[in-house]
């Protein structure tokens, strides 16, 4: 088990990781040439409470390294060094799962396959990306690519559920605050968290406030796996509020 150990910049050519527990492990600037990481996993599982903290791989060396069906879903691999490496079944970083040429010499044993096959049934997500489109003006992606159990999260308006009113009646900024933090309840109830969400949508009663909204927005996701969003403006509100927020999260 070496999860949550920081073991950047350690030399780690040839090492026997297979089966190894990398959860939340700062690899980056790591050699691991030729070593073998074979079914390790390297991403934490989303369960309950708990946030997904990927395996840093930032400018890791993985040259040669044996990566047969590793769970490197959402690691960080800017710059990361791959060549000659074996993928085979492995949950690559966009969450498809990497398949072999048919005709390639396959090592994988029976209860390897096994495992494969369940993860073969995970959710995936994959970002869209085009130049084609134009590019996104806020914290969100063009659209979202997902497989998995779908939660429809309904439109959260500024509710304090300790007074059960509405808050923050002239503060768009607070207003938004306190919508997230209801969306955050009910996603956490449903065993989901904000990396589960690929799509929302934002009712502004006045487009003005669009500025505010999305620094408020902007602290719940990052940019790069942001989810696919809409934003309108509409005549009124339910009890005159400043903002709604609705999500779409699979899990």
């Amino acid at each position: 088990d070496l999860s949550c150990l920081n073991m950047k910049n350690v030399a780690l050519t040839g090492a026997i990781l297979d089966g190894a527990n990398l959860q939340k492990t700062s690899l980056r600037g790591a050699n691991l040439e030729k070593a073998s990481l074979q079914a390790a996993i390297l991403t934490t599982p989303q369960s309950g409470n708990v946030t997904k903290i990927s395996t840093i791989l930032t400018k890791t060396d993985l040259t040669k390294a044996n990566l047969q069906i590793a769970d490197l879903t959402d690691a960080k691999i800017y710059w990361w060094k791959v060549e000659k490496n074996d993928f085979s079944y492995a949950i690559m970083p966009d969450g498809e799962i990497y398949h072999p040429e048919i005709n390639q010499t396959e090592t994988l044993t029976d209860n390897q396959l096994t495992k494969y096959t369940t993860k073969q049934n995970m959710t995936t997500r994959k970002i869209i990306k085009t130049d084609k489109a134009p590019d996104p003006v806020g914290p969100y992606n063009q659209a979202i690519a997902t497989t998995g159990q779908m939660l429809f999260v309904s439109g959260q308006i500024a509710i304090d559920t300790k007074i059960n009113q509405i808050v923050y009646t002239n503060d768009v900024s607070k207003q938004t605050e306190q919508v997230m933090a209801n969306l955050e309840a009910i996603l956490t109830e449903a065993g989901a968290t904000w990396s589960n969400v690929v799509k929302t949508t934002v009712f502004l009663k006045n487009m003005d406030d669009f500025a505010t909204v999305n620094n408020v927005y902007a602290k719940y996701f990052d940019p790069e796996n942001a989810p696919a969003r809409a934003c309108v403006e509409v005549a009124r509100l339910p009890k005159d509020v400043l903002v709604e927020i609705d999500c779409i999260a699979v899990l």
